[in-house]
């Protein structure tokens, strides 16, 4: 069998790894390949300060292995501020595997993945993420203990997505309280962009409360069968020039760019998308001077990883649910932060949560 794992120093001329945009200062860069399985994969450990780092492992059709460092060193540096703001003692990593998760994952893939996670010793713990089930991080777990989000059969907490898209919601109601004056959401308009897993869940939530829900994804059966089930409406035409109250991307990250920024018609972003902002502080500041709230990602999609968190301390489903609850209070905070000290809501959140990681840095 041939296996070949590089490293950060072998490959850094090559995928121009240090003078990436989105290289922060990362500890650990890990590119793993496997001939036989086919497997290409690049694991992105960015702090440890506060623990290992913990973030779930995403399977896409990458345009080139280019993008797919850029995904995952943001990606990773995501993760260690989402815990950070948290309270989570986690830091941040990620992983990305090369290639079609409906055709090319077999169960041997996912296996060898399991292996190189292994290989770094519980630095890096990986979970479930886009293009990934919980089935997998079973087979994961078959072959490393450094993996979080196994069924509940294998004694995990099962699937994470429901609990992340609570959090969104919870964080949706923070920005609505803070902009509108109530937390309720019922008859407002909110248009949800990706319904995978926890799009769906979140439509659930809206739909629950009596908001008016849009939805819009590329799979049009889905859409069809989203609408008929949860009674919401099918979007068409340009999204980003509708107008709504709230806009949640729940799909894949930089949707608030050069090319959208100025068609936005919303007063709310608050969705699950990681990275949404596709230049933090530029795109930042553009939407407070718009005067549109933008409720930060790293914030309000943790429902996630205080889920898979639970099975590495051991608590249980109510202690999940009071801590994604939580999410609301912390948004909230974050959002009178900003106005506080006149920052955007982005940078407000990124203070918090280093100011956490230098204090425990300082303490060591």
């Amino acid at each position: 069998m041939s296996t070949n794992l590089m490293d950060l120093n072998t490959q850094s001329s090559a995928f121009n790894v240090f003078s990436n945009r989105a290289f922060d200062n990362h500890e650990q860069v890990v590119f793993c390949q496997d001939k036989d399985t086919g497997l290409k994969a690049i694991i992105g450990v960015h702090n440890t300060v506060l623990g290992p780092a913990l973030g779930g492992t995403r399977m896409w059709s990458y345009r080139s292995e280019s993008e797919a460092l850029t995904d995952v060193l943001r990606l990773s540096r995501g993760m260690t501020f989402k815990a950070a703001v948290t309270g989570l003692n986690l830091g941040g990593g990620k992983a990305v595997i090369i290639g079609n998760s409906k055709i090319e994952k077999t169960p041997e893939l996912m296996l060898k993945f399991g292996d190189f996670v292994h290989r770094l010793g519980g630095s890096y713990i990986t979970a479930e993420d886009v293009g990934m089930e919980t089935s997998d991080m079973d087979l994961v777990r078959s072959v490393t203990p450094y993996v979080t989000g196994i069924s509940e059969e294998m004694g995990g907490a099962g699937n994470p997505s429901p609990i992340t898209a609570y959090g969104v919601f919870m964080g949706m109601k923070a920005a609505a309280k803070h902009t509108f004056g109530t937390s309720s959401l019922e008859e407002r308009t909110v248009m949800v962009q990706g319904i995978g897993h926890v799009g769906e869940s979140l439509v659930e939530h809206l739909s629950n409360e009596g908001a008016k829900v849009l939805i819009s994804d590329i799979n049009e059966e889905r859409l069809k069968s989203i609408s008929q089930k949860y009674n919401a409406k099918i979007f068409e035409g340009d999204l980003y020039k509708a107008t709504i109250d709230i806009y949640a991307p729940c799909a894949l990250g930089a949707t608030i760019n050069d090319q959208t920024i100025g068609q936005l018609n919303a007063k709310i972003i608050a969705g699950a998308a990681n990275n949404q902002l596709a230049d933090e502080q530029r795109h930042g500041q553009l939407l407070k001077e718009r005067g549109i709230l933008y409720a930060p990602d790293f914030v309000i999609n943790a429902g996630g990883i205080i889920n898979v968190y639970a099975e590495l301390e051991h608590y249980g489903r109510a202690d999940i649910m009071r801590k994604t609850e939580n999410i609301f209070d912390t948004t909230l905070n974050i959002l009178q932060m900003s106005d506080r000290e006149d920052i955007t809501p982005h940078q407000a959140a990124f203070n918090v949560a280093q100011q956490r990681i230098d204090a425990r840095k300082g303490g060591q």
